[in-house]
C-alpha cells in the first residue's frame, strides 16, 4: 500500500509539474496567434526605406505571459530579438491587470475576472492572484528585470532623455529598443488616488483610463453603464496630469472621451484602436471623436486585428492607416499593434517591414511613412514624458 501511495502522489507531482511547465505555452501559443503564412518577400528599396525609420508600437500586452521579453520566442508577436528584427525602436508594454469572463466589446462587468488562474499557473507571486495594484508592479518589476538582465538590448523608458538616448545609441548602430511602460486601465488604482504616485514610482508613465469594463473612473467602451467620468474620474485625470502621465483613451466611453478631453492640459493618446469610418465595429470610436483627439494634439495607434481593421492582411492594415491619415493628417496616426492582447494577427513584430512596403505600394510619401511607422509616437512621447 505505502508503494502505491508514493506511486500515486509522484504520478500527482508528475502532472501538477507538467501543467505548470507545458499549459501556459499553450495557452498563449492558441491565444496570440499569427496566421500561417508564406515569408513576405521584401523589396531592397522597401528594406532600405524601413532600416531609417524609427519605429515605434503604441501597445502590446506582452509582459501579461510567462516568456521572458529578452529570449527569442516563437510564441507570441513580441519579444526584443524579434522587435531588433522588425528594427523597432520603442515598444509600449502594457500591464493587464484584470478581463472579465466572457469578454466581448459590447457589454461586460467586472464581477469576474479570467487572468486570476492564469496568473497563479504561470506561478505569479501569491500577493498578485487577487491584488490588481500587485499585478502591474509584478509586470513593471519583470520589464526593469529585463534591462538589468541585458542592458545593451533594452532600456526603460523613463524620461525624454532617455528616449533621446535610445535614439542616440540605434543611430550610433547599437540594436536597443525602448520599453514603456502603461496600464491597460486604471483598475490597478483601485479607487486610490494615492496609486497614481506609486504606478509612477514603478516605472509607469502612460495610464489607461478603462479596459473591457467600467471601474471608479467612469465607463468603459465595453462596459454596462456607458457613463462619462465620475468625480474621481476627473480628480485622477489631473493627477496624472500632473504627474507626467500620458493618458490612453483606448478603451473609454465615447463619454469619457468627451469629458477627458475637456479637461486636459495636453495631448492624450488611443494606443491600440481602429477608426470606425475605415471599419464599423463596436470597438472603434467615431471619427469625430477621433478628429478632436488629433486637434488637441493626440495620435492615434493603428492596430492588426480583426475588430480594428476589419481586414488583418497588411493591406488591409495600411487601408486604415490610409484612412486615418487622411481623416487625421499625417502628424496623427501612428502603430499600435495590441500584439500579445489575445489577438490573431497575419504578421510579427519581426515583420514590420511589410507595411512600409505596403505602403510604398499604396503611394504613401516617406513623410508620411516615416511619421506613421514611428515619428509621429517618438515627437508626442517626447513631449509628454518628464525631461529628466
Amino acid at each position: 500500500m505505502k508503494k502505491i501511495l508514493i506511486s500515486v502522489a509522484v504520478i500527482i507531482v508528475a502532472a501538477v509539474v507538467g501543467v505548470l511547465l507545458f499549459a501556459p505555452s499553450y495557452l498563449e501559443n492558441t491565444t496570440n496567434v499569427v496566421v500561417e503564412h508564406t515569408p513576405y518577400e521584401i523589396s531592397s528599396e522597401a528594406q532600405i526605406l524601413h532600416n531609417t525609420l524609427q519605429v515605434a508600437d503604441l501597445h502590446s500586452d506582452t509582459l501579461l505571459w510567462a516568456r521572458n521579453p529578452i529570449d527569442r520566442s516563437d510564441i507570441g508577436h513580441v519579444d526584443i530579438p524579434r522587435l531588433v528584427d522588425g528594427n523597432v525602436a520603442l515598444q509600449v508594454f502594457a500591464a493587464v491587470t484584470k478581463v472579465p469572463v466572457g469578454l466581448n466589446y459590447d457589454s461586460n462587468t467586472g464581477e469576474n475576472d479570467r487572468l486570476t488562474q492564469l496568473v497563479m499557473l504561470q506561478g505569479w507571486p501569491t500577493d498578485t492572484w487577487h491584488d490588481l495594484r500587485a499585478r502591474a508592479l509584478y509586470q513593471a518589476e519583470r520589464l526593469h528585470n529585463a534591462e538589468k538582465e541585458d542592458p545593451a538590448a533594452l532600456k526603460v523608458i523613463l524620461s525624454a532623455s532617455d528616449l533621446d538616448e535610445v535614439i542616440a545609441r540605434r543611430a550610433a548602430g547599437d540594436n536597443i529598443v525602448g520599453g514603456l511602460l502603461a496600464t491597460e486601465g486604471a483598475h490597478p488604482l483601485k479607487g486610490d488616488l494615492e496609486n497614481i504616485a506609486v504606478l509612477r514610482e514603478a516605472g509607469y508613465r502612460m495610464m489607461g483610463l478603462q479596459h473591457f469594463f467600467d471601474n471608479e473612473l467612469g465607463g468603459s467602451l465595453h462596459g454596462i453603464s456607458r457613463a462619462g467620468l465620475t468625480d474621481f474620474g476627473k480628480q485622477a485625470v489631473r493627477e496624472m496630469e500632473r504627474q507626467g502621465i500620458i493618458i490612453d483613451v483606448a478603451h473609454s466611453s465615447p463619454k469619457v472621451v468627451d469629458d477627458t478631453l475637456d479637461i486636459v492640459t495636453r495631448p492624450i493618446v488611443v494606443s491600440h484602436t481602429g477608426v470606425k469610418g475605415a471599419c464599423d465595429t463596436a470597438r472603434n470610436i467615431s471619427d469625430e471623436r477621433m478628429k478632436r483627439i488629433a486637434e488637441r494634439g493626440g495620435v492615434i495607434g493603428i492596430g492588426y486585428w480583426d475588430a480594428a481593421v476589419c481586414k488583418t492582411t497588411p493591406g488591409g492594415v495600411v487601408a486604415s492607416i490610409r484612412y486615418a491619415i487622411d481623416l487625421l493628417g499625417e502628424d496623427h496616426v501612428a502603430l499600435g499593434s495590441d500584439y500579445d492582447g489575445g489577438t490573431t494577427v497575419e504578421f510579427d513584430t519581426s515583420e514590420l517591414a511589410v507595411l512600409t512596403q505596403e505602403m510604398m505600394k499604396e503611394g504613401f510619401t516617406e513623410s508620411e511613412i516615416h511619421k506613421v511607422m514611428g515619428g509621429n509616437t517618438v515627437r508626442v512621447l517626447r513631449s509628454l514624458l518628464p525631461a529628466n
